[in-house]
């Protein structure tokens, strides 16, 4: 059974001036995706600014939006790392506060063969009992969970169950899905490619998208999950400047911004990530315009 289907909210961090965890804040948005029909809160991840957190401060976060979602929908955490002892730590942590599924990077900067991504997400798996879904982005890593090595895990780790697609490359998600068949969920980690991977079995999306249209979000993962590709088309092509204004700077810069000039408060970011050029904050604001999102006063 999938962790969940539809919308997965990558939620941002939001932040006090002084760069500590908003917890109060949090809890603001955790409320307001779960009113807008988003179908799982994933934390922690690159959008929730976790490669700038303590071990310690990761997992405090974790367990706090476990317990303000308190099972209304499932939380995926984020416990993943390039020390594989590390990330199986993290993993057994996030298991005891009581997640629903864990997200797990692919080890970054001193990278893996595919043999050692076999290695890696194998020795988590056996360590924990919650389900793994890989997360496979090269453009951050420099690592390519190949579709053999992905299909590999899906049958013969037991807890490895799906996997978050941000290759970018459409005909590699589609061996993917080829060589794993259902023993493999498959989530688009790409905003602009949520029908593209859900015509291919697909099952939804975990997004920077949803912080800004929860609603929205959701409704085209349903559209698509329901067979209604020509209406979820025109949702996703309309989306379309607006994916691309939040990802003109390096995420999560363009979309705390934005939520930001929502007026939602979020705060700043953690160094090195630093506020927009102001030509992007410029084409940020006239995509929301466009797309319709009220900008506070």
């Amino acid at each position: 059974m999938a962790i969940f289907k539809g919308s997965g909210v990558a939620i941002v961090t939001p932040m006090h001036e002084d760069g500590s965890v908003n917890f109060d804040k949090l809890d603001e948005l955790v409320e307001e995706q779960i009113a807008g029909g988003t179908d799982s809160i994933v934390i922690c991840g690159t959008t929730g600014e976790s490669a700038t957190m303590s071990i310690e401060e990761h997992l405090v976060v974790i367990e706090h939006c476990v317990k303000t979602v308190n099972h209304r929908v499932p939380v995926v955490a984020g416990t993943g790392s390039n020390d594989t002892a590390v990330a199986v730590q993290m993993s057994k942590e996030a298991e005891e506060y009581g997640v629903e599924g864990l997200l797990i990077v692919t080890p970054y900067y001193n990278k893996a063969s595919q043999r050692g991504l076999i290695k890696h997400y194998s020795m988590i798996s056996d360590a924990v009992h919650t389900p793994i879904i890989m997360y496979n982005v090269p453009s951050r890593t420099g690592v390519n969970i190949l579709p053999e090595t992905a299909a590999y895990l899906a049958k013969n780790a037991e807890n490895v169950v799906g996997i978050k697609e941000a290759c970018g490359n459409i005909s590699q998600i589609a061996m993917t899905k080829h060589l794993a068949g259902d023993a493999l969920d498959v989530y688009s980690g790409d905003d602009d490619q949520i029908v593209a991977i859900s015509s291919l079995g697909g099952i939804g999306v975990i997004s920077v998208l949803a912080n800004v249209a929860p609603k929205y979000t959701h409704d085209l993962c349903m559209k698509c999950l329901e067979g209604d590709y020509p209406a979820a088309a025109k949702m996703q092509l309309d989306a379309l400047p607006l994916i691309k204004a939040l990802f003109c700077e390096v995420n999560p810069i363009p979309v705390k911004e934005a939520m930001n000039l929502m007026g939602k408060e979020v705060g700043p970011y953690r160094m090195p990530l630093c506020e927009m050029a102001p030509e992007n904050k410029e084409l940020l604001k006239k995509a929301m315009k466009d797309f319709g999102l009220q900008l506070a006063e």
